[in-house]
């Protein structure tokens, strides 16, 4: 009896140690931001409908320039949330002002291509601006004036090939040397590339 009475008191006190453990490690953290490793993979249920992020006249931006992506942007396509990744992602500035945000160039031209499948009233007209996310720095750059790789080792935020993008030719050269690949201008990423690139990327996302 005095053995099973000594076992509980050991227990008792080992479970209390643990929760006051517990406290204090809530009591630390608990005011920090969360930051997640660089190998970080989000999965997410895919939203369908999201709503495009309003114009902010006081961020002291002119409205249709390049914008920092909100913390808690989802993709319209995936759903995943693009701040995570600022070496891959994308942004369409509306004429009203208004951005949606993707984790990675695949998603933002399968957007281009047909808004409406993500829930979208808006179509690629409305675009005033579009900016992808140089590759090598994360720094925004009009994404017509961008060149893309397609085909390289390189995989996006969803563990497939993708559209890196870099500033000038020499820059995607030098990566295609180091990654492999080819060259593409915004006006050569067409359906038939979209397409193969969405299969790759969503084939068991998509519905």
């Amino acid at each position: 009896m005095r053995l099973r009475r000594r076992l509980l008191l050991v227990g008792a006190a080992g479970a209390l140690a643990a929760g006051s453990t517990l406290l204090w490690q809530h009591g630390a953290w608990g005011n920090k931001v969360f930051e997640p490793p660089a190998d970080d993979v989000c999965i997410v249920a895919p939203t369908r409908v999201t709503e495009a992020h309003a114009y902010d006249a006081a961020s002291g931006l002119a409205i249709h320039d390049a914008r920092p992506i909100p913390a808690d942007a989802r993709c319209p396509v995936c759903g995943m949330y693009p701040a995570r990744f600022p070496r891959w992602a994308a942004q369409i500035i509306f004429k009203d002002g208004a951005a949606h945000f993707f984790d990675s160039p695949v998603d933002l031209f399968m957007f281009l291509e047909k808004p409406a499948s993500f829930g979208s009233v808006r179509n690629a007209a409305d675009a005033a601006a579009i900016y992808v996310a140089d590759f090598r720095n994360g720094n925004w750059l009009p994404a017509r004036q961008a060149t893309f790789v397609r085909d390289s080792r390189a995989r996006g935020p969803m563990r497939g090939p993708d559209l890196p993008a870099f500033a000038d030719t020499a820059s995607a050269q030098h990566f295609i040397a180091e990654q492999g690949g080819r060259a593409l201008s915004f006006a050569e990423i067409d359906a038939t590339v979209i397409t193969g690139l969405r299969d790759a990327n969503h084939a068991h996302h998509m519905h």
